[in-house]
C-alpha cells in the first residue's frame, strides 16, 4: 500500500497509528519482537517535530486512505459474476478491483507520492550539492519548493539548486537530511546516511553507464606485474594524499587561491557566475528528450534556434541559457568553462585534453568567467533560479 522507498519504521508507524494495527500484530507480520516495533514507532513519533517528516507522514496516510476508499468504491460498484459452475478460471472475467481502484486513484488527480526513480534522480543532484561545504537545504512554511543555498567567501550566499517539496519530504523521511535550525525557515544538512546513499547512487549510475562485461573477468590486479618507474624505490613510495574535495568544483578550489599580490584569484562574483552556469547545466539535464551534445555549440558561429528563448524556469529555458552562454564565450573560453564549470573536470585534465601548456588553464578560466559574468549581467537573468 505504501511506496517501496518508505522506510520500514515509517510503514509500521502508519499501520499502527492510522490503520489501528496492534504492536503484536505488526511484530507477528514482520517476524520480530514487539519491543522492536515499539522502538520503531516511538522513533518516528519523536521525529514528527520535523516539518518535512510530519508532512511526509500525513501525505502518505492520506494517499493510503484515498487508495483504500477508491478500491472499496470500485469493489461495491463492480457487477457480481454469475453463479455458474461450468465457467473455469480461463473464462472468468471478474474485474480486478484492487488494480482498477489504484489506477482510478492515480487518474482522478489524488495526491500521489513520488516514485523511487524520481527520488533517486533528484537525490543525485541535491545530495551532491548538500555535500559541498557551507551548503544547506532551506524550506519555508508557505513555499512549494525547497532551495539549496551555500555560503560563499565574503559573507555572500548563493542558491545552487531547487527541488520539489515532496522530494525533500522523502529525503527527510529516509534520514538523508536532518533539520538544524527550525522556525519560519527550516535549514537541513546532509547526514552520514545521505552521504552513503549518494555514494551508492553515483556508483550505480556509473555502473549503468559502463555496462556489464560479456564474460566474467577477474580483478585487474590479478596476475599483473605492475611496472615500477626507474629511480623509484617501491618501499619508500608513500600513498599520495588527496588534496581536493570530490564534492567541490574546480572553480571553488581555485577560489581559495591567491595571486602574487595577495588578492583572491577568483573573486566571489566570478565564482557566482560559474555556479550560475553549473545550475542551468544541471537543470537542463532533466530534459531527457533534448540532445545533450554541448560541444556542437562551441564550433558554430550562428546562434542556434534553442538559444533564443532564455526566459523561463524549465529545462528548455535552462538549456537555452547554457547554449547562449557557450555561444557568447566561443571556442577556447567556452571549452574551459564547459569542462570546469559543468563537467567538473579538473584543471590538469582540462589542460591535457585541450592540448594547453601546464598552469595556463586557470588564467584562461578566469578570463572565461569574466566574460561569462558580463554575459549574465547583459542578459539580465543572473539572479534567476531554475
Amino acid at each position: 500500500m505504501f511506496p517501496d522507498w518508505v522506510p520500514q519504521d515509517a510503514k509500521r508507524y502508519l499501520d499502527h497509528t492510522e490503520r489501528g494495527l496492534t504492536i503484536r500484530a505488526l511484530a507477528r507480520r514482520g517476524g520480530c519482537a514487539p519491543s522492536t516495533v515499539m522502538r520503531q514507532v516511538r522513533k518516528i513519533e519523536l521525529k514528527r517535530d520535523d516539518p518535512l517528516i510530519d508532512e511526509a507522514l500525513s501525505n502518505l496516510s492520506q494517499c493510503a486512505a484515498d487508495l483504500s476508499q477508491r478500491c472499496a468504491e470500485q469493489a461495491q460498484s463492480a457487477p457480481r459474476p454469475k453463479d455458474t459452475t461450468h465457467m473455469n478460471k480461463s473464462t472468468d472475467h471478474t474485474p480486478n478491483t484492487s488494480t482498477d481502484g489504484a489506477n482510478d486513484a492515480l487518474s482522478s488527480g489524488a495526491l500521489v507520492p513520488p516514485t523511487d526513480a524520481t527520488i533517486e534522480f533528484e537525490a543525485r543532484r541535491i545530495l551532491r550539492r548538500l555535500s559541498e561545504p557551507g551548503a544547506c537545504l532551506a524550506v519555508a512554511q508557505d513555499m512549494e519548493k525547497a532551495v539549496v543555498v551555500r555560503d560563499l567567501p565574503g559573507g555572500r550566499t548563493a542558491r545552487t539548486a531547487v527541488l520539489d517539496r515532496p522530494i525533500a519530504q522523502a529525503m527527510a523521511l529516509k534520514d538523508w537530511i536532518t533539520a538544524q535550525e527550525k522556525g519560519k525557515i527550516t535549514r537541513y544538512t546532509i547526514t552520514s546516511a545521505g552521504r552513503a546513499a549518494l555514494k551508492m547512487l553515483i556508483a550505480a549510475d556509473e555502473t549503468a553507464r559502463a555496462g556489464f562485461a560479456e564474460a566474467p573477468a577477474g580483478f585487474g590486479h590479478q596476475g599483473t606485474a605492475w611496472p615500477v618507474p626507474s629511480g623509484l624505490n617501491p618501499e619508500a613510495e608513500k600513498q599520495k594524499r588527496v588534496r581536493y574535495n570530490a564534492a567541490e568544483s574546480p572553480v571553488m578550489t581555485l577560489s581559495r587561491r591567491r595571486d602574487k599580490d595577495g588578492e583572491m584569484f577568483l573573486p566571489p562574483e566570478l565564482v557566482g557566475a560559474a555556479e550560475r552556469l553549473r545550475e542551468d547545466f544541471e537543470l537542463a539535464q532533466m530534459d531527457a528528450g533534448a540532445a545533450q551534445d554541448w560541444e556542437q555549440y562551441l564550433t558554430s558561429g550562428a546562434v542556434p534556434e534553442t538559444a533564443k528563448d532564455t526566459a523561463g524556469y524549465g529545462p528548455q529555458a535552462a538549456k537555452a541559457r547554457v547554449v547562449a552562454a557557450l555561444v557568447d564565450l566561443g571556442p577556447g573560453l567556452g571549452d574551459v568553462a564547459l569542462r570546469c564549470c559543468c563537467y567538473l573536470e579538473g584543471m590538469e585534465n582540462a589542460e591535457k585534453n585541450l592540448g594547453w601548456s601546464a598552469r595556463s588553464g586557470k588564467v584562461v578560466l578566469r578570463i572565461a568567467l569574466q566574460r561569462l559574468k558580463r554575459h549574465f549581467d547583459q542578459a539580465g537573468y543572473s539572479n534567476l533560479i531554475g
